[in-house]
């Protein structure tokens, strides 16, 4: 019987996807396990480069690209697991990090989901988990205000690593949920084509009475947004009519209607502030003046959202 189901949705993942499946197979799980790709109509090959090496693993060709959501909704169809565990192409599984997860769940019956401590390629830590998102948060983020981390992960430098976390969030990167826990809530919501559709999972696990877990003991390299730097300007949009669609679902229309008067705010500061950029290192000043451009793209399509 299977008990790990890895799902892995790609997008011209290229040689990153093959580095991750090199190491799935490389440090694998004590109990048996599926490996499922869904490929969204990827244009660089590298589904049928997985393919050919691995023959082992289930490819499914998309001929459109369904987004995170949809792609994984299809493999949850097709997996078998009392385990599944939702992976990003683009991380690099260590030694006991899906034994970690998988032990953390059997182990904890009121976990529905738990989540791996991110790396980045340097074995730093990068942010994997954030608090559920509010109106005062994503004031206090997008104004940098005190106390609340820019990007709204949570401050994590001073978390035990020894010490599994109840968290509000994880990072889909690295998800793995309990198959009964997935059964209940059912399907991801497909109207989030990219961003905020692992807030809006992890809310519905929340809401139905499970836990959300960060486990530290797993870790797992994530290289980070591999394929969205692919399309960076349009994925910046995407993010924010995530997160309005995002309010509008769990807060109503009056709350999704305020946070674009913040996004509004924020948007109309960057640009107020544009002119400084001058005075500042040159590549601090490109990126700068790329998210200059990012919210005037915002502003523009603010009414539409």
């Amino acid at each position: 019987m299977t008990v790990l189901s890895i799902l892995i949705v790609n997008w011209n993942g290229g040689q990153v996807l093959l580095d991750c499946l090199e190491s799935i197979f490389g440090n694998p799980p004590d109990q048996p396990y599926e490996v499922i790709l869904v490929d969204n109509a990827s244009t660089d090959a590298s589904a049928h480069a997985a393919e050919s090496r691995y023959p082992q693993v289930q490819v499914i060709h998309s001929p459109a690209n369904l987004g995170f959501a949809g792609a994984n909704n299809i493999a949850f169809n097709r997996a078998s697991g009392e385990y599944l565990l939702l992976l990003n192409p683009d991380t690099v599984v260590q030694p006991g990090a899906l034994q970690a997860l998988l032990s953390y769940l059997a182990e904890n019956s009121k976990a529905g989901a738990a989540g791996a401590r991110l790396l980045n390629p340097d074995g730093s830590l990068q942010p994997s988990c954030s608090p559920e998102p509010t109106l005062s948060r994503e004031f206090a983020r997008l104004f940098h205000l005190k106390g609340v981390r820019p990007d709204g992960y949570y401050e994590m430098k001073d978390w035990d690593i020894a010490a599994p976390r109840r968290v509000d969030t994880l990072l889909g990167a690295c998800l793995m949920v309990r198959r009964t826990a997935q059964l209940q809530i059912g399907a991801m919501d497909e109207t989030f084509f990219m961003y905020s559709e692992e807030v809006d999972y992890c809310r519905r696990l929340r809401q139905a009475g499970w836990e959300i877990c960060w486990v530290p003991q797993a870790r797992v390299v994530h290289l980070g947004a591999q394929s969205t730097r692919q399309a960076a300007s349009q994925m910046f949009l995407q993010l924010y009519l995530a997160k309005v669609q995002y309010f509008r679902k769990h807060y109503g229309r009056f709350s999704a209607r305020l946070y674009k008067l913040i996004l509004f705010g924020a948007g109309m500061a960057r640009l107020a502030a544009a002119p400084l950029i001058r005075t500042r290192p040159s590549r601090q000043s490109e990126d700068q003046q790329a998210l200059v451009d990012n919210y005037q793209k915002l502003l523009k399509a603010l009414p539409g959202m």
